[in-house]
């Protein structure tokens, strides 16, 4: 689980980097049903189709052909839901071109809920990446999609952890070692973390963006390894070895001097 988190921190913040930081030529402007998606919240009702804008802009020197559409949503480096839309058109060197697709998502209702960062991606013909557009998308889907039942996982793996490192420790099964006491925590720390980013963003309070999820995650692993090292060692005193013990053997009545 550890490595997990720590891959999905690593490739989350290398998936914030800007096209234009990647000297990209070609950018693109997205609009939802009309309304531009910058630092907005877009909200996608499965059950209605949506209008897709986009404007492909090429400050190159060179046309750009673009194959295919693609509107994806990921959380903690993991990809919920992916639609890919064949659109072939070519964006001429220092021009510009519009075009408005509309999409039916009706199977995005048992893939996700919930906030989740999002990007609108223009693919080329070799379907490497030419331009996108990030966006943060408000799912109306099922509880019990791809995302929810993903959620319910991470919950009772993290009651599993805490329950087994609490057990050791009410039954004196901890080790002597602060260092393998305060590992013995991390899981249900590192759960406990997991658990809370996808809870904020199931209830829509934030998403799960690397800016929020990074500290939130390894905030919650410090403080169960805190909470580990801090545990006292409980396992049971061995006897005193001062204590002698009682030796008793019986009486023979034939022995001499037995008092009759």
């Amino acid at each position: 689980m550890a490595v997990a988190v720590v891959s999905a921190a690593v490739f989350s913040l290398i998936g914030t980097i800007p096209a234009a930081a990647q000297d990209e030529p070609l950018t693109v402007a997205v609009t939802v049903d009309g309304r531009d998606v910058a630092d907005r919240t877009v909200t996608i009702d499965p059950a209605k189709p949506v209008e897709l804008g986009l404007t492909a802009i090429n400050r190159g020197r060179a046309p750009v052909r673009v194959r295919s559409v693609r509107v994806s949503g990921v959380a903690l480096a993991l990809t919920f839901f992916s639609y890919d839309t064949t659109v072939p058109f070519e964006v001429p060197a220092g021009g510009r071109v519009t075009r408005t697709l509309v999409l039916d998502l009706a199977e995005l209702d048992g893939q996700a809920m919930g906030l989740l960062p999002g990007s609108v991606e223009l693919l080329d013909a070799d379907r490497e990446l030419a331009a996108s557009a990030a966006l943060v998308t408000d799912i109306r889907g099922s509880f019990w999609s791809v995302y929810g039942i993903f959620g319910l996982a991470v919950l009772s793996l993290t009651v599993v952890a805490w329950a087994t490192a609490l057990l050791a420790l009410a039954r004196h099964r901890l080790p002597r070692s602060r260092a393998r006491r305060a590992l013995r925590f991390l899981p249900a720390g590192f759960g406990t973390g997991l658990t809370a980013v996808v809870t904020l963003s199931v209830l829509r309070v934030m998403p799960p963006e690397p800016a929020l999820e990074v500290p939130v995650v390894l905030g919650a692993a410090a403080i169960a390894l805190l909470l580990g090292y801090l545990t006292p060692h409980t396992q049971p005193a061995e006897p005193d070895d001062d204590t002698i013990p009682a030796v008793t053997r019986p009486i023979d009545p034939s022995t001499e001097g037995y008092a009759r």
